[in-house]
C-alpha cells in the first residue's frame, strides 16, 4: 500500500493516500490542449513517476533525467508486512534506489551496499526484491528464459498509455510478446509459468528451422545442404572409397630404393623390346634366305651338239670341251651361292636363339624387380595414399554432417508438431488441475462485470496450439469505450486474486484514459466498484481523472465520492499548478 509520495523540492505536490479508493482530481482550464496533458496537471506523469520509483528503466529521454528533474530526488512511502519502507530515486543517478532504514527484513542480497541511513540498492536488486516480496518470483535457474518478471507483471497493477496499456486486457504493452502475456497472466491467475516459457522456446526453434528451411532451398546454404536422399548417396560412395584407401594403406609396404627398381625394370623392357625388334629383323631376312635357297639351281643347258647337228652342223672337239667347262664354271658359282644361304640362314638362327636366351634371363628378372614393386610402394606413394585417406575421411565426415543437418531439418517440422501437441495437452492438463484457480478468475469477472451492465460479461480461457489465450464478451461491446470496460473489470479481478493470495503490491492504479469514451454512469459505477472491492479486500484503488469527468450521476445512494478524493488537487491553469510544481518542455 502506497502511504506518500514526496520530492526534495518545495514546488512538487506532495500526496498522501489512504486505504480504499483514492481519487487524484486535476482541473482543466478552458482551452487547454493535449499539449499540457504530459507536465501540465500531471496525471499522466504521477503514473510514470510511480514507474520510476519503482524501478522502471530510466532511459535518456525520460522526463526525470531531463535537465529540469534530473535533480530532484523523489521518495515513496510505502507498506510491506506492517513494515514502511521509504525508497528514493534521483534522475542523475537512476542505477541506485536508497531505502530509509525503516525497512527491516528486506531480502536483500549479499552484493548490497549498507549506509549509515539504511542501505542502497542497484536497480536490478530493487526489482529483484520487489519482485520476490510483492509476487513471490524466485531467482531464475541457470538458463531459464521467458519466464515473468516484475517489472511486466508491475506494468499490469499501473498501466501507461502512451506504452499501449490500454489497448487491450491481456498487455500492457503495445509490442508485448506473446509469451510475456502468457506468462504474466499464468503467474497472476495462478497456472503453471513454466508452460509459456516452453511456448516461446518452441516458436523460436520453429522460426529457426523455418529460417533454415528458407536459406536450405536457395543460395549459399542450398548448395551447401542439399537434400538427404541425395547426400546419403554420396555419403555412400565417399565412405566406400575411404575403405579402400584404409585397406590399401593397412597392406602397404615401403620398398626401398623404389625408383631404382622401376628405372631398372624400364630399362629391361627397353632391352627386351628392342631384342624383339632384332630378332624380328632377324626373322624376316630368314624368310628373305630360304626364298633365295629355293629358288637357287643349276639352269637347264640345251643340247648344243644335238642342236648343230640337226642343223648340219658339226662342232670341232675344242667348242665342245669348252661348252663342258662352262658348264662346270656354273655349277661351282651355284655351289657356293648355295653354301653362303646356308651361312647366312645359319647364322641368324643362332642369333635369334642368343637373344631368346638372353630375352628369357632378362624377363626373369623383369618378373622379380616387377615382383618386388608390386608387394610395396615408394615412401611418396604412400605419403599421397595417406593424404587422400584423410581428404576421404574429411569428406566423409561433412557429407555426414549435412546429412544429420538435412535429415534433421526434414523431420524437425514433424517433431515440433508432436511437441506442441504435447504442449497443448499439457496445458489442458494444467487448466483441469488448478480449475480452482481458473473458476475463480472466471467468476471474479463475471461478477465485476455484472456490476456494471445488466447482464454479466465472460472471461473464457482456451488451450490453444499457441498457448493460453484469454478472451473477453460483454453484451453491447460495440459501444463506445467497452473494451476500457473490459479492462478495468480484468484488472480488478486481477488485483482481488492476487491479494487473496499474498501476490500483490497492494494497489492498483488506473489512469483517467481508462474512462475515455465510458459513457458517465459506467464510470460512477466502476468508481463505486473499486471502492467497495478495495475496501473489502483491503488494498488501494488508485485513479486520476479530470475534474471535467467526474460523474455527476450513477452513484449509489450514500456514496460520496468527496470522501475518496486526495487532499492534493492539480490543475493545469497555472504554471505551478501541477505535480511539479514547474512547466517544462
Amino acid at each position: 500500500m502506497i502511504l506518500g509520495v514526496s520530492c526534495d523540492q518545495a514546488s512538487f505536490k506532495e500526496l498522501e493516500f489512504r486505504p480504499g479508493l483514492n481519487v487524484l482530481l486535476a482541473d482543466k482550464s478552458q482551452g487547454a490542449t493535449d499539449r499540457q496533458s504530459r507536465n501540465g496537471a500531471g496525471k499522466t506523469s504521477f503514473v510514470e513517476l510511480i514507474h520510476f520509483l519503482f524501478g522502471a528503466e530510466a532511459r535518456p529521454n525520460s522526463i526525470f533525467r531531463s535537465k529540469a528533474l534530473q535533480d530532484w530526488t523523489f521518495t515513496v512511502s510505502f507498506s510491506v508486512n506492517g513494515d514502511v519502507v521509504k525508497a528514493s530515486r534521483c534522475g542523475k543517478k537512476p542505477s541506485k534506489i536508497s531505502c530509509a532504514s525503516e525497512c527491516r527484513g528486506w531480502p536483500t542480497k549479499a552484493d548490497s551496499e549498507f549506509l549509515s541511513n539504511g542501505l542502497t540498492l542497484k536497480n536490478a536488486d530493487w526489482n529483484r526484491d520487489l519482485g520476490e516480496l510483492w509476487f513471490g518470483l524466485s531467482e531464475p535457474e541457470d538458463g531459464e528464459r521467458f519466464r515473468p518478471t516484475f517489472r511486466s507483471l508491475f506494468s499490469m497493477v499501473a498501466r501507461r498509455q502512451e506504452s499501449g496499456g490500454f489497448l487491450r486486457p491481456t498487455q500492457h504493452f503495445e509490442r508485448q510478446q506473446l509469451w510475456d502475456q502468457q506468462a504474466i497472466l499464468s503467474h497472476l491467475i495462478g497456472l503453471d509459468t513454466t508452460i509459456p516459457a516452453r511456448f516461446q522456446e518452441l516458436r523460436v526453434r520453429e522460426r529457426i528451422t523455418a529460417d533454415l528451411r528458407r536459406h536450405a532451398k536457395s543460395g549459399e546454404l542450398g548448395r551447401y545442404l542439399g537434400k538427404a536422399g541425395e547426400l546419403r548417396t554420396r555419403l555412400a560412395v565417399a565412405e566406400a572409397h575411404s575403405e579402400r584407401l584404409r585397406q590399401q594403406i593397412g597392406s602397404f609396404r615401403v620398398v626401398a630404393e623404389y625408383e631404382e627398381l622401376e628405372r631398372e625394370a624400364s630399362r629391361i623392357t627397353g632391352e627386351i623390346n628392342g631384342l624383339n625388334e632384332e630378332n624380328l629383323a632377324d626373322r624376316n631376312l630368314l624368310r628373305e634366305l630360304q626364298a633365295s635357297l629355293e629358288s637357287e639351281h643349276r639352269p637347264e643347258s640345251p643340247d648344243l651338239n644335238k642342236l648343230y647337228r640337226e642343223a648340219g652342223i658339226v662342232l670341232p672337239e675344242l667348242t665342245q670341251r669348252r661348252l663342258a667347262e662352262v658348264e662346270r664354271f656354273h655349277e661351282t658359282i651355284l655351289q657356293n651361292r648355295r653354301s653362303h644361304l646356308e651361312s647366312e640362314i645359319n647364322s641368324a638362327d643362332k642369333r635369334i636363339a642368343e637373344r631368346d636366351q638372353t630375352k628369357v634371363r632378362l624377363d626373369q628378372r623383369r618378373a622379380q624387380v616387377m615382383g618386388m614393386l608390386k608387394s610395396g610402394g615408394a615412401l611418396e606413394h604412400f605419403t599421397s595414399l595417406r593424404e587422400e585417406l584423410g581428404r576421404a575421411e574429411s569428406e566423409v565426415t561433412t557429407l555426414k554432417e549435412r546429412l544429420e543437418t538435412a535429415e534433421r531439418l526434414e523431420s524437425t517440422q514433424t517433431e515440433l508438431n508432436l511437441q506442441r501437441n504435447q504442449l497443448v495437452q499439457k496445458l489442458r492438463d494444467d487448466i483441469r488441475e488448478r480449475n480452482q484457480n481458473v473458476r475463480e478468475a472466471i467468476l471474479g469477472f463475471e461478477a465485476l462485470s455484472q456490476s456494471l451492465y445488466e447482464r454479466a460479461g465472460s472471461l473464457t480461457l482456451d488451450d490453444t496450439p499457441n498457448g493460453l489465450n484469454l478472451s473477453f464478451h460483454i453484451d453491447a461491446e460495440r459501444s463506445k469505450g467497452i473494451t476500457n470496460m473490459q479492462i478495468f473489470c480484468f484488472d480488478l479481478m486481477l488485483a482481488e486474486i492476487g491479494m487473496r493470495r499474498g501476490r500483490w503490491p497492494g494497489f492498483l492504479i488506473h489512469d483517467s484514459h481508462l474512462f475515455d469514451g465510458v459513457d458517465e454512469r459506467q464510470v460512477a459505477k466502476a468508481l463505486q466498484l473499486g471502492a467497495e472491492r478495495a475496501e473489502a479486500l483491503g488494498f488501494q484503488y488508485i485513479v486520476t481523472m479530470n475534474s471535467d469527468a467526474v460523474p455527476s450521476e450513477g452513484f449509489k445512494p450514500g456514496f460520496n465520492l468527496d470522501n475518496h478524493l486526495l487532499d492534493q488537487r492539480l490543475t493545469d491553469a497555472t504554471e505551478t499548478g501541477g505535480l511539479f510544481g514547474v512547466r517544462f518542455n
